[in-house]
C-alpha cells in the first residue's frame, strides 16, 4: 500500500511527465548524455587555461574522484533498492537520476573551486545541471522526483568531498611526520 506521500509524489510525477509527453510527444535528444559532464569540465578547462581556482588541478582532482566515488556508488545503490521504473517503461532503475546527480555534482564542483571569483561560474554551472535534469524528463527516462533526488545526491556527494578530503590529508600528513622522541 502507498502511504499518503508516496501518493503525492507519484502523483506529482505522473501529472508532470503526462504533461511533458503531452506537450512534447516522441522528444529524443542525446544532448544529456554530454551536457551532463560541462560542468566538471568547465572546472579542468579553466584551470588549465590559467584561471586560478580554489585549489590546485591536482587537489581539485582529490575532491572530484571523492565526489564522484560518492554520487556514483549512491546512485547505484538507490537504483537497485528502489526498482522504479522508468517513465519509457525500459527498465527498473529510474530513481535517483545518474545523469541528474552527475550534472549537479559538477555543478557543485564547478561552484566550490570558481564560485568565489564570480557568480556566473556558479549560474552557468547550475543552469547545465537544471537543463540536463529538464532534458531527462523530456526524454522520457525520469520522473520529476527522480530528478529531484540525483539533484540533491550530486550536490551532496561534492559537499561531503569538500568535507572529507582535507580531513583524510591531514591524517595523510599526520602519520608522514611521526613525533620526534629523543632519548636521553
Amino acid at each position: 500500500t502507498l502511504t499518503f506521500a508516496q501518493s503525492a509524489t507519484h502523483h506529482l510525477d505522473s501529472t508532470t511527465q503526462g504533461e511533458i509527453q503531452e506537450d512534447m510527444p516522441g522528444f529524443r535528444t542525446a544532448v544529456d548524455n554530454f551536457l551532463q559532464f560541462a560542468p566538471a569540465v568547465a572546472v579542468f578547462g579553466l584551470n588549465a587555461a590559467g584561471v586560478k581556482g580554489r585549489h590546485t588541478m591536482l587537489q581539485a582532482t582529490e575532491y572530484y574522484i571523492v565526489a564522484f566515488l560518492v554520487m556514483a556508488g549512491t546512485t547505484e545503490v538507490l537504483k537497485t533498492a528502489t526498482h522504479v521504473q522508468r517513465p519509457d517503461q525500459s527498465d527498473y532503475k529510474s530513481f535517483p537520476s545518474g545523469h541528474t546527480a552527475n550534472a549537479f555534482m559538477g555543478a557543485e564542483f564547478l561552484h566550490q573551486e570558481y564560485g568565489h571569483r564570480s557568480v556566473w561560474y556558479s549560474a552557468a554551472g547550475y543552469t547545465t545541471a537544471t537543463a540536463t535534469g529538464l532534458l531527462r524528463m523530456t526524454n522520457n527516462r525520469h520522473w520529476l522526483g527522480d530528478v529531484i533526488a540525483g539533484a540533491g545526491s550530486g550536490i551532496l556527494s561534492t559537499r561531503f568531498s569538500y568535507w572529507l578530503v582535507p580531513r583524510i590529508n591531514k591524517a595523510i600528513q599526520k602519520d608522514k611526520h611521526p613525533p620526534i622522541v629523543l632519548k636521553f
